[in-house]
Protein backbone atom coordinates (compact mmCIF):
# COMPACT_ATOMS: atom_id res chain seq x y z
CA UNK A 1 0.00 0.00 0.00
CA UNK A 2 1.59 3.18 -0.97
CA UNK A 3 0.32 6.72 -2.10
CA UNK A 4 0.99 8.56 -5.34
CA UNK A 5 0.13 11.73 -6.35
CA UNK A 6 -2.60 11.88 -3.97
CA UNK A 7 -4.36 8.21 -4.87
CA UNK A 8 -3.57 5.13 -3.10
CA UNK A 9 -2.41 2.26 -4.57
CA UNK A 10 -2.65 -1.65 -3.84
CA UNK A 11 -0.25 -3.50 -5.19
CA UNK A 12 1.10 -0.95 -7.80
CA UNK A 13 -2.28 -1.13 -8.33
CA UNK A 14 -4.34 2.15 -8.74
CA UNK A 15 -7.77 2.16 -5.83
CA UNK A 16 -9.81 4.91 -8.12
CA UNK A 17 -8.70 3.03 -10.80
CA UNK A 18 -10.12 -0.59 -9.35
CA UNK A 19 -13.22 1.21 -8.40
CA UNK A 20 -14.38 2.69 -11.96
CA UNK A 21 -13.14 -0.30 -13.56
CA UNK A 22 -14.97 -2.85 -10.88
CA UNK A 23 -17.53 -0.93 -8.93
CA UNK A 24 -17.85 -0.93 -5.39
CA UNK A 25 -18.08 -2.12 -2.13
CA UNK A 26 -15.53 -4.17 -3.49
CA UNK A 27 -12.84 -6.33 -1.94
CA UNK A 28 -8.52 -6.27 -3.49
CA UNK A 29 -6.57 -8.80 -1.94
CA UNK A 30 -2.57 -8.16 -2.85
CA UNK A 31 -1.13 -11.49 -3.93
CA UNK A 32 2.47 -9.84 -3.33
CA UNK A 33 1.68 -8.89 0.67
CA UNK A 34 0.13 -12.84 0.87
CA UNK A 35 3.26 -14.29 -0.88
CA UNK A 36 5.03 -12.56 1.45
CA UNK A 37 3.96 -13.93 4.41
CA UNK A 38 3.64 -17.29 3.31
CA UNK A 39 7.41 -16.83 2.58
CA UNK A 40 8.02 -15.56 6.16
CA UNK A 41 6.38 -18.92 7.23
CA UNK A 42 8.88 -20.84 4.83
CA UNK A 43 12.08 -19.00 6.04
CA UNK A 44 11.49 -19.21 9.97
CA UNK A 45 9.67 -22.36 10.25
CA UNK A 46 8.92 -24.66 7.20
CA UNK A 47 13.07 -24.29 6.43
CA UNK A 48 14.50 -23.71 9.34
CA UNK A 49 12.56 -26.86 11.72
CA UNK A 50 12.55 -30.84 10.15
CA UNK A 51 8.94 -32.25 9.91
CA UNK A 52 6.54 -29.02 10.02
CA UNK A 53 3.82 -28.07 8.44
CA UNK A 54 1.48 -25.24 7.17
CA UNK A 55 -2.26 -25.50 7.03
CA UNK A 56 -3.65 -22.14 6.20
CA UNK A 57 -6.90 -21.92 7.73
CA UNK A 58 -9.47 -21.26 5.24
CA UNK A 59 -11.81 -19.79 7.80
CA UNK A 60 -10.12 -16.44 6.95
CA UNK A 61 -10.80 -16.45 3.27
CA UNK A 62 -11.53 -18.92 0.46
CA UNK A 63 -11.82 -19.03 -2.82
CA UNK A 64 -10.97 -21.42 -6.01
CA UNK A 65 -8.26 -18.44 -6.66
CA UNK A 66 -7.21 -18.29 -3.00
CA UNK A 67 -6.95 -22.31 -3.13
CA UNK A 68 -5.04 -22.42 -6.07
CA UNK A 69 -2.31 -19.62 -4.94
CA UNK A 70 -2.24 -22.03 -1.23
CA UNK A 71 -1.69 -24.90 -3.54
CA UNK A 72 0.93 -23.46 -5.67
CA UNK A 73 2.61 -22.11 -2.69
CA UNK A 74 3.18 -25.42 -1.56
CA UNK A 75 1.71 -25.19 1.92
CA UNK A 76 -1.60 -26.98 3.06
CA UNK A 77 -5.29 -26.38 3.91
CA UNK A 78 -7.61 -26.82 6.73
CA UNK A 79 -11.01 -26.72 6.25
CA UNK A 80 -13.97 -26.56 8.34
CA UNK A 81 -17.32 -27.45 6.53
CA UNK A 82 -18.08 -29.43 3.61
CA UNK A 83 -18.55 -26.25 1.91
CA UNK A 84 -15.28 -25.18 2.52
CA UNK A 85 -13.80 -28.57 1.34
CA UNK A 86 -15.84 -28.90 -1.75
CA UNK A 87 -14.24 -25.02 -3.04
CA UNK A 88 -10.80 -26.60 -2.89
CA UNK A 89 -11.81 -29.97 -4.23
CA UNK A 90 -13.33 -27.81 -7.16
CA UNK A 91 -10.11 -26.08 -7.63
CA UNK A 92 -7.98 -28.98 -7.53
CA UNK A 93 -6.53 -28.47 -4.40
CA UNK A 94 -4.49 -31.80 -3.52
CA UNK A 95 -6.35 -34.39 -1.29
CA UNK A 96 -4.01 -35.65 0.70
CA UNK A 97 -2.53 -31.86 1.67
CA UNK A 98 -6.52 -30.77 2.94
CA UNK A 99 -7.45 -31.16 6.91
CA UNK A 100 -10.63 -31.49 8.12
CA UNK A 101 -11.50 -29.68 11.14
CA UNK A 102 -14.98 -28.16 12.84
CA UNK A 103 -16.95 -29.01 16.28
CA UNK A 104 -20.07 -30.76 14.39
CA UNK A 105 -19.18 -32.66 11.31
CA UNK A 106 -21.94 -34.10 9.70
CA UNK A 107 -22.22 -37.76 8.09
CA UNK A 108 -21.90 -36.02 4.61
CA UNK A 109 -19.59 -33.93 4.91
CA UNK A 110 -17.33 -36.58 6.63
CA UNK A 111 -18.12 -39.11 3.60
CA UNK A 112 -17.20 -36.22 1.02
CA UNK A 113 -13.68 -36.18 3.00
CA UNK A 114 -13.09 -39.54 3.12
CA UNK A 115 -14.64 -40.37 -0.22
CA UNK A 116 -12.15 -37.86 -1.60
CA UNK A 117 -9.06 -39.39 0.20
CA UNK A 118 -8.87 -36.08 2.80
CA UNK A 119 -5.29 -36.25 4.48
CA UNK A 120 -6.43 -36.07 7.82
CA UNK A 121 -9.55 -35.29 9.96
CA UNK A 122 -9.15 -33.50 13.13
CA UNK A 123 -11.82 -34.96 15.79
CA UNK A 124 -13.94 -32.51 17.46
CA UNK A 125 -16.40 -34.72 19.41
CA UNK A 126 -17.38 -38.47 20.32
CA UNK A 127 -19.92 -38.62 17.70
CA UNK A 128 -17.49 -38.40 14.84
CA UNK A 129 -15.21 -41.57 15.35
CA UNK A 130 -18.83 -43.79 14.43
CA UNK A 131 -19.02 -41.53 11.31
CA UNK A 132 -15.77 -41.85 10.00
CA UNK A 133 -15.87 -45.98 10.61
CA UNK A 134 -18.77 -45.71 8.55
CA UNK A 135 -17.36 -43.73 5.73
CA UNK A 136 -14.48 -45.34 5.53
CA UNK A 137 -16.10 -48.99 5.35
CA UNK A 138 -17.89 -47.84 2.88
CA UNK A 139 -15.57 -46.57 0.74
CA UNK A 140 -12.29 -49.55 1.68
CA UNK A 141 -10.26 -46.38 3.49
CA UNK A 142 -8.53 -45.79 6.28
CA UNK A 143 -8.15 -42.63 7.94
CA UNK A 144 -5.75 -40.31 10.12
CA UNK A 145 -7.05 -38.91 12.44
CA UNK A 146 -6.20 -36.13 15.52
CA UNK A 147 -8.04 -35.49 18.55
CA UNK A 148 -8.55 -31.57 19.26
CA UNK A 149 -8.36 -30.98 22.77
CA UNK A 150 -8.89 -27.81 24.94
CA UNK A 151 -5.68 -26.91 27.14
CA UNK A 152 -7.33 -24.82 29.67
CA UNK A 153 -5.65 -21.34 28.44
CA UNK A 154 -7.72 -18.27 28.83
CA UNK A 155 -6.00 -16.66 25.58
CA UNK A 156 -6.10 -12.48 26.25
CA UNK A 157 -8.52 -11.85 23.40
CA UNK A 158 -12.37 -11.45 22.58
CA UNK A 159 -14.61 -14.17 24.26
CA UNK A 160 -16.21 -14.54 20.58
CA UNK A 161 -12.26 -15.72 19.57
CA UNK A 162 -11.09 -17.45 21.88
CA UNK A 163 -11.00 -21.45 22.18
CA UNK A 164 -8.63 -23.12 24.42
CA UNK A 165 -10.81 -22.26 27.46
CA UNK A 166 -12.15 -25.69 29.50
CA UNK A 167 -15.58 -23.99 28.95
CA UNK A 168 -15.61 -24.37 25.14
CA UNK A 169 -17.69 -25.71 22.34
CA UNK A 170 -14.58 -27.01 20.56
CA UNK A 171 -12.54 -29.93 21.42
CA UNK A 172 -12.01 -32.45 24.60
CA UNK A 173 -11.13 -31.51 27.60
CA UNK A 174 -7.74 -32.68 28.06
CA UNK A 175 -8.62 -35.22 30.84
CA UNK A 176 -11.28 -37.06 29.17
CA UNK A 177 -9.59 -37.55 25.52
CA UNK A 178 -8.03 -40.73 26.60
CA UNK A 179 -10.81 -42.90 26.36
CA UNK A 180 -11.43 -41.49 22.90
CA UNK A 181 -7.92 -42.21 21.91
CA UNK A 182 -8.06 -45.88 23.08
CA UNK A 183 -11.24 -46.43 20.59
CA UNK A 184 -9.52 -45.10 17.59
CA UNK A 185 -6.83 -46.54 18.11
CA UNK A 186 -8.26 -50.27 18.50
CA UNK A 187 -10.02 -49.15 15.09
CA UNK A 188 -9.69 -51.14 12.34
CA UNK A 189 -10.77 -47.66 9.95
CA UNK A 190 -9.03 -45.25 11.36
CA UNK A 191 -5.22 -44.25 11.78
CA UNK A 192 -4.58 -42.15 15.64
CA UNK A 193 -1.95 -39.74 14.66
CA UNK A 194 -1.86 -37.44 17.44
CA UNK A 195 -3.55 -34.22 18.75
CA UNK A 196 -4.72 -30.59 17.85
CA UNK A 197 -5.35 -27.56 20.03
CA UNK A 198 -5.90 -24.38 19.13
CA UNK A 199 -6.21 -21.31 21.87
CA UNK A 200 -7.43 -18.82 19.95
CA UNK A 201 -7.07 -15.87 17.42
CA UNK A 202 -5.35 -12.09 17.01
CA UNK A 203 -3.35 -12.87 19.98
CA UNK A 204 0.27 -10.85 20.88
CA UNK A 205 1.48 -13.50 23.28
CA UNK A 206 3.71 -15.99 22.52
CA UNK A 207 3.98 -17.22 26.76
CA UNK A 208 0.26 -18.94 26.51
CA UNK A 209 1.12 -21.49 23.91
CA UNK A 210 4.00 -22.38 25.83
CA UNK A 211 1.89 -22.67 28.90
CA UNK A 212 -0.36 -25.00 26.79
CA UNK A 213 2.82 -26.37 25.65
CA UNK A 214 3.03 -27.99 29.28
CA UNK A 215 -0.14 -29.29 29.55
CA UNK A 216 -0.01 -31.13 26.36
CA UNK A 217 3.42 -32.82 27.25
CA UNK A 218 1.52 -34.33 29.86
CA UNK A 219 -1.06 -35.57 27.80
CA UNK A 220 1.49 -37.07 25.32
CA UNK A 221 3.18 -38.71 28.30
CA UNK A 222 -0.12 -40.19 29.29
CA UNK A 223 -0.84 -41.38 25.64
CA UNK A 224 2.53 -43.80 25.52
CA UNK A 225 1.82 -44.82 28.68
CA UNK A 226 -2.07 -45.91 27.62
CA UNK A 227 -1.40 -47.00 24.00
CA UNK A 228 2.41 -47.49 24.06
CA UNK A 229 3.01 -45.18 21.10
CA UNK A 230 4.27 -41.70 20.46
CA UNK A 231 2.21 -39.50 18.53
CA UNK A 232 2.90 -38.85 15.29
CA UNK A 233 2.02 -35.42 14.98
CA UNK A 234 0.84 -32.21 16.90
CA UNK A 235 -0.96 -29.19 15.66
CA UNK A 236 -0.74 -25.80 18.03
CA UNK A 237 -3.45 -24.26 15.88
CA UNK A 238 -2.66 -20.45 14.89
CA UNK A 239 -3.90 -16.83 15.91
CA UNK A 240 -0.72 -15.08 15.35
CA UNK A 241 -2.26 -11.53 15.51
CA UNK A 242 -2.10 -8.83 12.89
CA UNK A 243 -2.11 -4.93 12.32
CA UNK A 244 -5.67 -3.35 12.25
CA UNK A 245 -5.04 0.29 13.91
CA UNK A 246 -2.42 0.52 15.86
CA UNK A 247 -1.35 -2.60 17.17
CA UNK A 248 2.30 -3.81 15.37
CA UNK A 249 1.87 -7.25 13.88
CA UNK A 250 4.71 -9.64 15.80
CA UNK A 251 6.91 -11.57 12.78
CA UNK A 252 5.83 -15.40 12.87
CA UNK A 253 9.54 -15.92 14.65
CA UNK A 254 8.40 -14.47 17.50
CA UNK A 255 5.72 -17.36 18.53
CA UNK A 256 7.31 -19.72 16.72
CA UNK A 257 11.71 -19.55 17.59
CA UNK A 258 10.02 -20.00 21.53
CA UNK A 259 7.45 -22.56 20.54
CA UNK A 260 10.00 -24.58 18.60
CA UNK A 261 12.42 -24.42 20.70
CA UNK A 262 10.17 -25.40 23.80
CA UNK A 263 9.21 -28.57 21.85
CA UNK A 264 12.63 -29.46 20.82
CA UNK A 265 13.78 -29.38 24.40
CA UNK A 266 11.00 -31.57 25.20
CA UNK A 267 11.36 -34.45 23.38
CA UNK A 268 15.22 -34.45 23.46
CA UNK A 269 14.97 -34.39 27.12
CA UNK A 270 12.24 -37.37 26.72
CA UNK A 271 14.40 -39.46 24.31
CA UNK A 272 11.72 -39.54 21.81
CA UNK A 273 10.99 -38.57 18.35
CA UNK A 274 9.50 -35.19 17.89
CA UNK A 275 6.21 -35.38 15.79
CA UNK A 276 5.47 -33.13 12.93
CA UNK A 277 4.25 -30.26 14.13
CA UNK A 278 1.40 -28.28 12.31
CA UNK A 279 0.61 -24.73 12.64
CA UNK A 280 -2.73 -23.10 10.58
CA UNK A 281 -2.45 -19.83 9.99
CA UNK A 282 -4.72 -17.53 8.14
CA UNK A 283 -6.09 -14.14 9.50
CA UNK A 284 -2.42 -14.04 9.88
CA UNK A 285 -2.05 -14.83 6.07
CA UNK A 286 -4.28 -12.42 4.35
CA UNK A 287 -5.51 -10.34 6.63
CA UNK A 288 -3.21 -7.06 6.13
CA UNK A 289 -3.06 -8.44 2.28
CA UNK A 290 -6.83 -7.53 1.85
CA UNK A 291 -8.70 -3.62 1.35
CA UNK A 292 -12.14 -2.83 0.82
CA UNK A 293 -13.30 -0.08 -1.04
CA UNK A 294 -16.22 2.01 -0.78
CA UNK A 295 -18.09 4.48 -2.26
CA UNK A 296 -19.46 7.81 -0.02
CA UNK A 297 -22.99 8.17 -0.59
CA UNK A 298 -24.96 10.32 1.91
CA UNK A 299 -23.19 12.87 4.59
CA UNK A 300 -25.33 13.78 7.97
CA UNK A 301 -24.27 16.48 10.09
CA UNK A 302 -25.78 16.07 13.22
CA UNK A 303 -24.99 19.43 14.85
CA UNK A 304 -23.08 18.92 18.44
CA UNK A 305 -22.96 15.38 18.43
CA UNK A 306 -21.47 13.47 15.18
CA UNK A 307 -20.94 13.70 11.47
CA UNK A 308 -22.41 10.22 9.72
CA UNK A 309 -20.74 9.48 6.16
CA UNK A 310 -22.81 6.76 5.02
CA UNK A 311 -21.04 4.01 2.37
CA UNK A 312 -22.21 1.60 0.13
CA UNK A 313 -21.59 -1.59 1.66
CA UNK A 314 -21.62 -2.04 5.59
CA UNK A 315 -22.16 -4.72 7.81
CA UNK A 316 -22.76 -6.82 5.31
CA UNK A 317 -19.49 -7.26 3.47
CA UNK A 318 -18.04 -6.58 7.22
CA UNK A 319 -20.07 -7.71 10.45
CA UNK A 320 -16.58 -7.75 12.65
CA UNK A 321 -17.26 -4.14 13.84
CA UNK A 322 -20.96 -5.05 14.66
CA UNK A 323 -20.10 -8.89 16.03
CA UNK A 324 -17.33 -7.68 18.36
CA UNK A 325 -16.87 -4.38 18.10
CA UNK A 326 -13.12 -5.19 15.99
CA UNK A 327 -11.29 -1.55 15.21
CA UNK A 328 -10.46 -0.33 11.66
CA UNK A 329 -8.60 2.50 10.23
CA UNK A 330 -10.11 4.35 7.45
CA UNK A 331 -8.07 6.10 4.38
CA UNK A 332 -9.83 8.11 1.59
CA UNK A 333 -8.14 6.80 -1.22
CA UNK A 334 -8.74 9.47 -3.95
CA UNK A 335 -7.67 12.24 -1.14
CA UNK A 336 -4.78 10.60 0.60
CA UNK A 337 -3.20 13.44 1.71
CA UNK A 338 -5.85 15.88 2.23
CA UNK A 339 -5.38 18.00 5.02
CA UNK A 340 -8.56 19.45 6.04
CA UNK A 341 -9.31 16.55 8.52
CA UNK A 342 -12.49 16.20 10.52
CA UNK A 343 -14.01 13.41 13.18
CA UNK A 344 -16.75 11.34 11.32
CA UNK A 345 -18.27 8.34 11.99
CA UNK A 346 -18.15 5.84 9.09
CA UNK A 347 -21.38 3.84 8.78
CA UNK A 348 -22.93 1.36 6.39
CA UNK A 349 -26.41 1.44 4.41
CA UNK A 350 -28.07 -1.58 6.23
CA UNK A 351 -31.08 -0.68 8.12
CA UNK A 352 -29.74 -1.15 11.39
CA UNK A 353 -28.37 1.50 13.75
CA UNK A 354 -25.04 -1.26 14.92
CA UNK A 355 -24.34 -0.95 10.77
CA UNK A 356 -21.16 1.66 12.01
CA UNK A 357 -17.76 0.33 10.65
CA UNK A 358 -15.69 3.18 12.25
CA UNK A 359 -16.82 5.23 14.74
CA UNK A 360 -14.98 8.50 15.35
CA UNK A 361 -12.71 7.88 12.37
CA UNK A 362 -10.37 11.00 11.87
CA UNK A 363 -10.04 11.50 7.70
CA UNK A 364 -9.72 14.05 4.93
CA UNK A 365 -12.89 16.17 4.98
CA UNK A 366 -14.97 14.11 2.37
CA UNK A 367 -17.96 14.28 -0.60
CA UNK A 368 -20.24 12.25 -1.80
CA UNK A 369 -18.45 10.34 -4.13
CA UNK A 370 -15.33 10.28 -2.73
CA UNK A 371 -13.41 6.66 -2.37
CA UNK A 372 -12.86 5.00 1.00
CA UNK A 373 -10.19 2.30 1.77
CA UNK A 374 -10.44 -0.08 5.29
CA UNK A 375 -7.45 -1.47 5.09
CA UNK A 376 -6.46 -5.12 6.81
CA UNK A 377 -10.22 -6.62 6.11
CA UNK A 378 -8.66 -9.52 4.49
CA UNK A 379 -10.07 -11.85 6.70
CA UNK A 380 -13.64 -12.92 7.79
CA UNK A 381 -14.87 -9.82 5.62
CA UNK A 382 -15.64 -11.50 2.36
CA UNK A 383 -15.95 -15.11 4.71
CA UNK A 384 -18.29 -13.68 6.72
CA UNK A 385 -20.42 -11.58 4.44
CA UNK A 386 -24.07 -11.86 4.48
CA UNK A 387 -27.39 -10.73 1.88
CA UNK A 388 -29.27 -9.18 4.88
CA UNK A 389 -31.23 -6.55 3.10
CA UNK A 390 -30.84 -8.59 0.03
CA UNK A 391 -27.64 -6.24 -0.62
CA UNK A 392 -25.57 -7.92 -3.21
CA UNK A 393 -22.35 -9.33 -2.41
CA UNK A 394 -19.15 -7.55 -3.79
CA UNK A 395 -16.51 -8.72 -6.42
CA UNK A 396 -12.95 -9.53 -5.24
CA UNK A 397 -9.77 -8.22 -7.22
CA UNK A 398 -6.96 -9.99 -6.99
CA UNK A 399 -3.75 -7.79 -7.73
CA UNK A 400 0.19 -8.38 -8.31
CA UNK A 401 2.50 -5.86 -9.57
CA UNK A 402 -0.09 -3.68 -11.10
CA UNK A 403 -2.13 -6.50 -12.55
CA UNK A 404 -5.52 -6.93 -11.76
CA UNK A 405 -7.55 -10.18 -11.93
CA UNK A 406 -11.09 -10.68 -11.38
CA UNK A 407 -11.53 -13.67 -9.28
CA UNK A 408 -15.11 -13.62 -8.26
CA UNK A 409 -17.56 -11.67 -9.56
CA UNK A 410 -20.08 -9.29 -7.90
CA UNK A 411 -23.29 -10.69 -7.43
CA UNK A 412 -26.39 -9.57 -9.32
CA UNK A 413 -30.13 -9.08 -8.27
CA UNK A 414 -31.22 -12.48 -10.09
CA UNK A 415 -28.58 -14.30 -7.56
CA UNK A 416 -30.92 -13.58 -4.88
CA UNK A 417 -34.20 -15.63 -6.39
CA UNK A 418 -31.76 -18.05 -8.09
CA UNK A 419 -32.54 -20.81 -5.34
CA UNK A 420 -36.28 -19.60 -5.31
CA UNK A 421 -38.74 -22.05 -6.49
CA UNK A 422 -41.83 -20.36 -6.69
Amino acid sequence: MEEKNNTLYIDDASTTYLAEKYGTPLYVYSVSEIKDRIGELKKDFLNKYENTTVSYASKAFLTKAMAKLISDEGINLDVVSGGELYIALSAKFPPERIEFNGNNKLYDEIELAVKNNVGKIIIDGASELPMIEEAAKKYNKKVNVLYRVTPGIDAHTHEYISTGKLDSKFGFPIDEVIGEVKKANASEYVNFIGYHFHIGSQLFENDIYLKALDIVFKLIEDTISEIGENIQELNIGGGFGITYTDEKRPPFSFFLEPIMNKINTYFNSKNLKRPIITIEPGRSVVGEAGYTLYTVGSIKNVEGIRKYVAIDGGMTDNIRPALYDAKYRAIVANNVNGSNLETVTICGKCCESGDIIITDAEIPATNTGDLICIPSTGAYGYSMSSNYNSLLKPAIVFVEKGKDTLVLKRQTYKDLVRNDVV
